[in-house]
């Protein structure tokens, strides 16, 4: 989930470059920044210890190793499979068209909803409550618009969209885990010795995992993943550009 926090920062940078005054909302891409470095540190606190809660309580990987292998995966694959839901957060959920001639609006909201989204995760963990860090921000984006333009500001489709996904994820996740877990203690862990048929089992589960995570870098990935042609024309452009200055 650290995927979350790149579109409101990339939303303040962009209104702040075509701002007129930029300047004077200086100061404000700054605290953005440095609230977006506070918001990370909440999301890895709280919404990214979820992922390996389970890995670690039951003892397959330590803290030390988790740490780690999160630091590198989450942010691989917020890059490669974070565009969807950038793009959802950052202009999805409420009409920026609204914004065009207010863009400092924009900025306070973008910062405002950072700012309680951190704060809210900071406090979950001290508390020692499992949240997702995208209903946080998303929760944050639509409380400001409502402040900001009330009702007609909120793209509430999206919005319903995004409240039955909450309620599907969990049940489809709880029906393919049972399955697995029935097959695995079915045809693994009743035998009477687990570990051939464990070690038999391993490739298999190694190339679902793998396939899935290509299908969806693939179908729902980065747009800059899809393009490769765009790569080669931009780089045979250059070399042309190069050679006539």
């Amino acid at each position: 989930m650290a995927s979350t926090v790149a579109p409101i920062t990339s939303t303040l940078a962009a209104v702040t470059a075509s701002a007129p005054g930029v300047d004077d909302r200086l100061w404000m891409l700054i605290l953005g920044f440095i609230i977006a470095f506070v918001l990370a540190f909440s999301v890895g606190a709280n919404d990214v210890a979820n992922s390996f809660g389970t890995a670690v309580g039951s003892g397959v990987v330590t803290l030390k190793q988790a740490c780690i292998l999160a630091s590198i995966f989450e942010t691989v694959g917020s890059i490669l499979l974070g565009a969807k839901v950038s793009e959802t957060i950052r202009k999805g959920l409420i009409d920026v068209e609204m914004y065009n001639v207010t863009p400092g609006l924009l900025m306070a909201g973008s910062v405002s909803a950072m700012f309680g989204s951190a704060v809210w995760q900071l406090v979950a963990s001290f508390l020692k409550l499992p949240i997702s860090g995208t209903h946080c921000i998303v929760g944050a984006t639509i409380g400001f618009s409502l402040v900001a333009q009330g009702q007609k500001g909120v793209k509430w489709s999206e919005l319903i969209k995004i409240v039955m996904s909450w309620f599907v994820s969990p049940l489809l996740s709880g029906i393919m885990s049972g399955i697995l877990f029935f097959l695995v203690r079915a045809f693994i862990l009743r035998k009477a010795d687990p570990v051939p048929n464990g070690l038999r089992a391993l490739p298999l589960f190694y190339a679902c995992t793998i396939g899935i995570n290509l299908f969806s870098i693939m179908y729902t990935g980065a747009p800059w993943l899809k393009s490769p042609r765009r790569w080669l024309a931009c780089a045979h452009f250059r070399r042309l550009q190069a050679s006539v200055c």
